[in-house]
C-alpha cells in the first residue's frame, strides 16, 4: 500500500527533531521515507482504533475490514442496530463488541462529538475520549495522531514505541511508559512526529506492517 510523504510543515519539524536527537537521524536512511498514514475522523476513526487494541496489526486489519463491510457499521446508529452475531462474525471479541457499542452510544447521546473533539486541546481531547468505557488513553492518542494529525501527542504506553526506543538507544530493557514519556520530553513540541518515526523504525527492524498497510478486503 502506498502512502503520501509528510506535509511540508511535518517535514520541517522532522528535520528539527533529527538535529536535536541524533538517535532519530538514521531511521529514514535505513527504513526509507516516512509514510504519512492518516485515518478518518469521528466515529469511524475511533472505531478503527478500538479494533487495533492489544492484537496484532494483521488481525486488527482483518477484523476492521470485515467490520466496515457490514451495512451501517461505521455509523453509530448502524452499529447499534447490528446483532452481536454479526459483530462476532466479523471477528470482534465480546469486550470489543461492548466497547464498540459504548462508543456508538457516546456519539449518539452527545458525550462525544467529532467537531468538539477537534476543537479541544490534546489533553482535554484525550480525557474526553478516554472517559468512554473501553477506550482509554492509548485509543484516544492514536486517534489524535492519525485522524487529527496532532504533532505532539505521544502514546508512551505503546509497546512498539517502547521497543523501538530501546533498540535505537541500545537500552538494556524496554522502557516503561513513564520512562519513555521522560525520554520523549526532549522531542516537544513534535512528540507525535517522533512517535511516527519510532514506529517506522520498528516496522523496518521487525518486518511487521502497520494495521493500515494491509489492503482493504
Amino acid at each position: 500500500m502506498t502512502f503520501p510523504h509528510p506535509p511540508a510543515p511535518a517535514r520541517e519539524a522532522i528535520a528539527c527533531l533529527i538535529a536535536r536527537d541524533p538517535c532519530l537521524a538514521g531511521i529514514e536512511a535505513a527504513a526509507g521515507p516516512l509514510p504519512w498514514r492518516s485515518r478518518a475522523g469521528g466515529f469511524p476513526g475511533l472505531l478503527q482504533a478500538i479494533m487495533g487494541q492489544q492484537i496484532s496489526n494483521r488481525a486488527a486489519a482483518a477484523i476492521w475490514g470485515r467490520l466496515r463491510a457490514l451495512p451501517g457499521a461505521t455509523t453509530p446508529a448502524g452499529l447499534l442496530a447490528l446483532p452481536d452475531e454479526a459483530l462476532r462474525g466479523a471477528g470482534l471479541s465480546r469486550p470489543k463488541i461492548a466497547h464498540a457499542r459504548s462508543l456508538a452510544e457516546a456519539f449518539l447521546d452527545g458525550r462525544l462529538d467529532a467537531a468538539a473533539i477537534a476543537a479541544m486541546g490534546d489533553e482535554e481531547a484525550v480525557a474526553a475520549i478516554a472517559a468512554v468505557r473501553g477506550l482509554g488513553p492509548w485509543t484516544a492518542e492514536v486517534y489524535l495522531l492519525f485522524a487529527l494529525e496532532r504533532p505532539d501527542v505521544f502514546p508512551a504506553g505503546d509497546l512498539a514505541l517502547q521497543a523501538a526506543a530501546a533498540d535505537l538507544r541500545a537500552l538494556p530493557a524496554r522502557p516503561s511508559a513513564k520512562e519513555l514519556r521522560a525520554i520523549a520530553e526532549a522531542w516537544r513540541p513534535w512528540r507525535g512526529l517522533a512517535a511516527r518515526l519510532l514506529w517506522h523504525h520498528w516496522r523496518h527492524v521487525t518486518g511487521r506492517p502497520a494495521m493500515d498497510d494491509f489492503p482493504s478486503p
